[in-house]
């Protein structure tokens, strides 16, 4: 009998229990080392935000002309509701979540959707503020940080809702959660992380006035 023999006699043997064990536990590897890499790059984010975060401070409590010429502060109103809306999209996107590990996937897709809509209404929102203003990029300090602060954020909140069509369209494929909701659970966490930067934004520009 030859080495060949030997190993389909083998695998015939106990091969299926064996196949399919190690292959749960690759895919577990790749899952966890996926998520390990996710929490890394979420980290540098921080890192960034937080120094754009120490900037806005340090020019707000040093500069004697903070605020453009003709400029008495921002409208609360407004933001506070798009504030609203996108801290509630934490909330739906987490029942969306709920429903796939229940394996209810119209359920997921309906909260999902939800939270790409609220997404969506909070740069519609933005984007009808910054169309307001009385001052641009340019106008002394403040314009220019505020203008780097909103529209970083608003990069991420494009990009969250980005990735949330795309796990959307994901959810049509036959068995594509088989193997693991990574990028749902990271998808998720992503958006968690961009509405816990404008609870901060939101104090530091529009409430520290």
């Amino acid at each position: 009998m030859n080495p060949t023999d030997v190993n389909t006699t083998a695998n015939t043997v106990v091969g299926p229990d064996v196949v399919i064990e190690t292959h749960s536990h690759a895919e577990h590897d790749e899952a966890g080392n996926s998520m390990f890499g996710f929490i890394i790059f979420l980290i540098s984010e921080s890192v960034i935000f937080l120094s754009f975060f120490a900037g806005y401070i340090a020019y707000k409590t040093t500069a004697e002309n903070w605020l453009p010429a003709g400029v008495t502060g921002l409208e609360v109103r407004e933001p506070a509701i798009n504030t609203v809306v996108l801290v509630s999209s934490s909330f739906v996107i987490y029942v969306a979540e709920r429903y796939l590990h229940k394996e209810n996937l119209w359920g997921f897709r309906l909260f999902w959707l939800l939270t790409m809509a609220m997404g969506s209404y909070f740069l519609y929102g933005q984007a009808v503020e910054w169309m307001g203003l009385e001052f641009g990029f340019t106008d002394g300090l403040f314009g220019g940080m505020f203008y780097l602060l909103t529209g970083f954020h608003g990069l991420h909140v494009l990009s969250g809702v980005l990735l949330q069509g795309l796990m959307l369209g994901r959810s049509f494929i036959p068995g594509n959660y088989d193997g693991g909701e990574f990028g749902v659970a990271a998808t998720s966490i992503f958006w968690h992380f961009v509405d816990v930067i404008w609870i901060v934004l939101f104090a530091l520009i529009y409430l520290w006035q």
